[in-house]
């Protein structure tokens, strides 16, 4: 079996982190999928542009093992058969995701959001048809009870420090990096640990999360999420040692380091 992308993702999410565990619903996100030139994809595009929504089938080519029992990101940590979750952890790492079609411009489609990163290859596109491919009475099995019961509970608010405050100024002017909507919006629902959710207890209160290179620490007071400050993923001996360029956001980190906020 032999399998060619016929093009790749083009969004500003270079991260896992960055990318929601399902397309956002919010409008405003427009993302491209660029095809491959010379392959008469031009002619395989026409008529697609009527419909309002397309399947893109895709390959999730950053990972490489797959867990017959994964720990979904909602919920509790509950491990769950790989066959009943979205998991992109899988023995072929296939991936579908349906997203808005704003338009076809030659090789180029404008869609909307989507979950995946930047440069992901693209296998196949498939029109969405209501009639046949949506079946809203159907039962949605385990995940239908976590959704219950995340609709039934409170959501946390988020107070940010002085400290965590002017550290994530400093990265957002000085770098352009800001994580906070993917990070507080994960708080908002569940800011209790969970290793998919990347979230640790430290001790004394304190948490932890990843949020790709960079860290969050917070303590959770009643249906608040107070974040204390931010720290970076690395340390300086990995971000100095010669062969480790490459590490995300490295040249943000060191100067992070030396910074007194």
């Amino acid at each position: 079996m032999t399998l060619s992308p016929i093009g790749h993702v083009r969004c500003n999410k270079q991260l896992k982190f960055e990318t929601p565990h399902q397309p956002s619903s919010e409008p405003g996100e427009t993302n491209l999928v660029e095809l491959t030139p010379g392959r008469q994809f031009d002619l395989a595009l026409q008529d697609l542009a009527g419909f309002d929504r397309i399947w893109l089938i895709s390959w999730f080519d950053r990972n490489t093992s797959w867990r017959p029992r994964p720990l979904p990101p909602r919920g509790a940590a509950k491990r769950r058969g790989l066959f009943a979750t979205r998991s992109p952890h899988r023995p072929n790492p296939i991936g579908l995701t349906c997203v808005p079609l704003i338009a076809v411009e030659g090789l180029t489609l404008i869609v909307g959001p989507l979950d995946l990163v930047d440069g992901t290859p693209i296998l196949d596109i498939k029109p969405y048809i209501r009639t046949v491919d949506s079946f809203p009475e159907s039962s949605l099995g385990w995940i239908g009870e976590v959704e219950d019961r995340l609709a039934s509970s409170p959501k946390f608010e988020i107070e940010v420090s002085d400290l965590a405050r002017r550290q994530l100024t400093w990265l957002r002017d000085r770098w352009q990096i800001d994580f906070t909507d993917r990070a507080f919006g994960l708080l908002r629902q569940d800011p209790t640990p969970h290793r998919t959710r990347r979230i640790l207890q430290l001790g004394d209160g304190l948490h932890r999360m990843a949020c790709g290179p960079w860290r969050l620490y917070y303590r959770i007071e009643g249906q608040t999420v107070v974040v204390e400050s931010v720290g970076k993923g690395y340390s300086d001996e990995s971000l100095a040692m010669e062969g480790h360029e490459e590490i995300t956001d490295r040249q943000a980190q060191i100067e992070f380091a030396q910074q007194e906020f």
